[in-house]
């Protein structure tokens, strides 16, 4: 195959604009780059500032420019006999057919290919396709993106590098690609069906990485031979070593292997606080800031405790990328430095792991719902199969439909045939589980823990020591989980996946099998079958006319202003003062439960008959996953049931939707106002020792919040508990700057007049020119996010500043993030996200605005619920809630500043309450003691400035500031 990489840059996006460059790439057959074909081309009209601004191509440069007839003269040679190939090829074909046309040249008629499909399909964990981005992660050279010489350059060495991973892979994996596509009707058919006839014809390689199981090319041996990490027989490798040894030990060998490894007073003090929790059996709850090295803080001491005592240790985090963070890099390194063998698994729910068996039958049968979708996500998981030795749904980046393709082959307990499943011994899930239970350390998330409880703890092994991560969010999680959650679409899916129409589903799918086996037996089962289309339609119509109910009762305003803005609904429901249709509501729910009641004891009955028979007709899949089906219909038939009966006293009911989707986005909730029973009943009473670790656990140095929240006041009072607040390593004296204009207006309420978003923008403004971008701003209201938005964009635009917004340049936080940090002079606009949880280090954030403090909505139904719990037990709510929680948001959107020892950085507040209010103490002294200071707006660039510039070291002071 011959390829043409092509580029163009054009004055905009519409068929009617015009090309200003052309980049073109010749690759020969033997894959090395014959030519590299550039130019300018001269339009007919002028170029766009926005398009200058991205791509550095002025009028003056193209003022002498070819023509386009010119330029098509000299290229249009180099087209003839090559396959088209460009990033994201659709743009770039259309303007060539459109400039064809235009100088009389006839339309080009070859194979077009695009190197984004084939970075999904070869490289399936890719999380972005961005050019630059890819670049940089292959290491290619694009000095100029957005230039068309250097992205068809670019994209000519992305393409050989996919050609290379799919020579590569094994033979099996390419049969399959080709196969899949056979039906496509685009040019990706063509060439699978070469590259497939190519490999055949080539002499077979072993590859001992490398298994082939059921025609399928896996990396992956049977679970079942994995063996624990020391043998039962063998002595204790720790026997007489005491913790302070290991440690010794350890760092030692750290300082060796990472020689840059500086050990930090506060790490230590961590590593001898965890162990003692864990060879005592008491509780801790230890704050340790930003840099401190929490995740090694209590890994070290987890392994120790659990090698030396033959006693499992399970670790928590609060999200799925920790528990990766600490997969990929901390334990690496453990394994590396630590003088001891030791087993550490990682364990997601089980709807993070495939199921193989469901997989495959989805490949064989071609079973695709949205076709040319899925055949690209099951393209990319057939590569992935080649590579992964997890099965985790968290190595896979999704595009489109890819999340509903994976909801349908995710392994799930209902439908899972255990040991009479072929696919066994390779289950990613029973692998997961077989490691859990050899492992000394078991990492795990939030969630996990509460679904353990909900099971009688039969998904996670027995273990009595727990180590909490982010234990700022057990609590919430915690409400989540012993709560209930049901939306629109939870009950249609699962009805969609029953029977979308008459042709397909799992009950048209069974019935098409049953059909043709002449016995009496299996055409009665057809009937049944048959019988319940209509029942489906009729629950699926009662739903719809309930969730419209339920969504016509809803004030169609919201008292919050940055809810409403959005177009978001919150409504409570209380069981004294319900709304008018309610009886109306209940009355048709009880129809629809009685009528789901009857489909689900017919299934069960029918299912009962045919396991039976399952294997002589040959439907035993068919069966197992109708059977998941039907479970799962049994559980939202309930949780609806559940929530409109509201016979709990101590629970919260509500209802969430949008005015855009209507009662298509309704959200039903029911959660306990209070979980810190059951923290203590089913965690601090039942566990021999729980460590409860976080940057913010503390409010104003006490950590009586946490205790009250957590259910920790009686093991307070028994001595069970111990807490650490553990000092920075960092010098936050020098390294950062808190600054507060006095005279900045407040606001009344969450809206914001325009003499407040006027002086808000331009203040941002001289503040984000005088650190030349590297800004994040954080708000807590969506809705003056907005406001700010234009303006601030308008005024810096002329700065060469650019601005981003979250939910307006994109939702995707990870993708902001990386945008920001890519383009230095930038300044971005983050709400309720971006406070925690994004890692910022280096020069990328200098400067960190925090508009106002972030309390939340106190008519949000659960905030509401805590307060009248409180004002019953002649508490303020206020002082023992709202500060509190705002406290802890605070502290971690200030931790976004400084994240290493060479950070050094400026945090506004514009919200002048954390000094004229009687609670803004609480607030500041919360901070890891920066230099704090406030003076008048006016004087806040100018003291930025000097601050930045060091200045201040040769003791230039401003008269009008005072300190904190």
């Amino acid at each position: 195959m011959k390829f043409a990489v092509l580029d163009f840059e054009t004055t905009g996006n519409q068929p009617t604009d015009e090309i200003i460059q052309v980049g073109l790439v010749i690759i020969e057959h033997d894959l090395t780059i014959d030519r590299v074909f550039t130019s300018l081309v001269k339009p007919s009209t002028s170029i766009p500032p926005f398009i200058t601004q991205l791509t550095g191509i002025s009028d003056e440069d193209v003022a002498d420019a070819p023509s386009l007839d010119d330029m098509m003269m000299e290229m249009v040679p180099l087209l003839n006999d090559v396959v088209l190939v460009a990033h994201h090829v659709t743009f770039d074909f259309n303007f060539l057919q459109h400039a064809l046309d235009q100088t009389g040249y006839l339309p080009f008629t070859g194979r077009i290919l695009d190197t984004i499909d084939f970075l999904r399909i070869c490289f399936p964990s890719l999380t972005t396709y961005q050019l630059g981005a890819v670049s940089s992660w292959f290491d290619i050279e694009h000095d100029r993106p957005h230039q068309a010489d250097s992205d068809a350059i670019a994209t000519a060495h992305v393409l050989l590098r996919c050609l290379e991973k799919l020579d590569n892979l094994p033979l099996l994996a390419i049969q399959r690609l080709a196969d899949l596509f056979a039906q496509d009707d685009s040019d990706m058919n063509w060439f699978f069906g070469e590259l497939q006839a190519s490999r055949e014809m080539q002499p077979m390689i072993e590859n001992d990485a490398q298994r082939a199981f059921r025609q399928f090319s896996l990396r992956i041996e049977d679970w079942t031979e994995i063996q624990p990490p020391r043998e039962e027989e063998s002595s204790n490798p720790l026997a007489g070593q005491t913790f302070e040894q290991f440690c010794t030990d350890s760092i030692n060998r750290l300082k060796e292997f990472l020689p840059q490894f500086e050990q930090r007073e506060a790490q230590n003090m961590m590593f001898h606080e965890v162990n003692a929790a864990l060879d005592n059996d008491h509780h801790l709850l230890l704050e340790a800031g930003t840099g401190t090295g929490k995740s090694l803080g209590y890994l070290i001491p987890s392994i120790y405790y659990s090698v030396k005592n033959n006693n499992k240790v399970v670790v928590s985090t609060h999200t799925i990328n920790l528990q990766e963070q600490l997969r990929q890099r901390d334990v690496p390194l453990l394994k590396t430095i630590l003088p001891v063998d030791f087993s550490v698994s990682v364990l997601k729910g089980r709807s993070h792991y495939l199921c193989l068996r469901k997989f495959e039958h989805k490949i064989n049968t071609k079973d695709f719902v949205t076709p040319k979708e899925d055949v690209m996500t099951a393209a990319q998981m057939i590569v992935w199969l080649a590579e992964t030795e997890h099965g985790d749904d968290e190595e896979l980046h999704f595009a489109n439909k890819g999340a509903d393709f994976w909801d349908t082959v995710a392994s799930d307990t209902d439908s899972c045939l255990n040991r009479a499943c072929p696919w066994f011994r390779k289950c990613f899930y029973h692998r997961a589980r077989h490691e859990a239970n050899i492992a000394d350390v078991i990492i795990t998330n939030h969630s996990l823990l509460f679904t353990d409880v909900k099971v009688d703890h039969r998904f996670l092994p027995a273990y009595d020591h727990l180590v909490v991560d982010e234990a700022h969010h057990l609590e919430e999680v915690a409400g989540k989980h012993l709560g209930l959650h049901v939306k629109y679409f939870s009950l249609v899916h699962t009805l969609t996946r029953l029977m979308k129409d008459s042709k397909s589903g799992q009950l048209p799918a069974l019935r098409n099998k049953l059909h043709v086996i002449p016995e009496e037996k299996a055409q009665m089962a057809c009937e049944i079958v048959e019988e319940s289309y209509s029942q489906l339609v009729d629950v699926k119509e009662m739903w719809d006319k309930l969730t419209e109910l339920l969504f016509g009762m809803m004030p169609q305003r919201s008292n919050d202003g940055n809810q409403a803005e959005q177009g978001q609904f919150v409504y409570r429901l209380q069981s004294d003062k319900m709304p008018e249709d309610w009886d109306t509501a209940a009355t048709l729910e009880d129809q629809m439960n009685a009528l789901l009641n009857e489909i689900i004891r017919k299934s069960e009955r029918l299912l009962t008959d045919l396991r039976d028979v399952q294997e002589e007709y040959g439907i035993q899949a068919s069966v197992t996953d109708l059977t998941g089906t039907i479970k799962d219909l049994a559980r939202e038939r309930d949780d609806v049931h559940y929530f409109m009966k509201m016979k709990e006293p101590n629970v919260v009911f509500w209802m969430e939707a949008s005015s855009h989707f209507r009662s298509k986005s309704l959200q039903l909730f029911a959660v306990p106002a209070d979980v810190s029973p059951q923290l203590k009943e089913y965690f601090f009473d039942a566990k021999k020792s729980i460590v409860l670790t976080s940057a913010t656990l503390s409010v104003d140095k006490s950590f009586q919040y946490m205790i009250e929240q957590l259910g920790l006041q009686e093991s307070m009072d028994q001595g069970q508990l111990q807490t650490a607040l553990l000092p920075s390593p960092f010098q936050y004296r020098k390294q950062a700057l808190v600054v507060i204009p006095r005279d900045f207006p407040m606001l009344k309420g969450s809206n914001a007049d325009a003499n407040f978003i006027q002086k808000l923008v331009h203040s941002l403004a001289d503040a984000a020119i005088a650190t030349k971008g590297r800004m994040l701003v954080l708000f807590t209201s969506y809705r003056m996010m907005k406001q700010v938005y234009d303006p601030l964009k308008e005024i810096l635009s002329s700065h060469h500043i650019a601005v981003l917004g979250q939910g307006i340049d994109s939702g995707n936080r990870s993708k902001l993030t990386r945008r920001f940090q890519d383009q230095s002079a930038s300044v971005l606009l983050g709400t309720s996200s971006f406070w925690e949880g994004v890692d910022i280090p280096g020069e990328a954030l200098t400067c960190l605005a925090i508009v106002r403090l972030p309390f939340q909505p106190p008519n949000h139904p659960l905030i509401e619920a805590k307060s009248e719990l409180l004002q019953k037990q002649k508490k303020n709510p206020f002082m023992k809630l709202s500060v509190p929680q705002a406290v802890i948001r605070f502290k971690q959107g200030f931790g976004r500043l400084v994240r290493t020892a060479q950070d050094r950085g400026i945090v506004i507040i514009y919200d002048t309450r954390v000094i004229e209010s009687y609670y803004g103490k609480y607030f500041l002294y919360s901070l890891p003691g920066p230099k704090m200071e406030h003076m008048p707006l006016d004087q806040i660039v100018p003291r930025m400035q000097e601050w930045l510039s060091h200045e201040e070291e040769r003791g230039v002071i401003y008269e009008n500031n005072e300190d904190i």
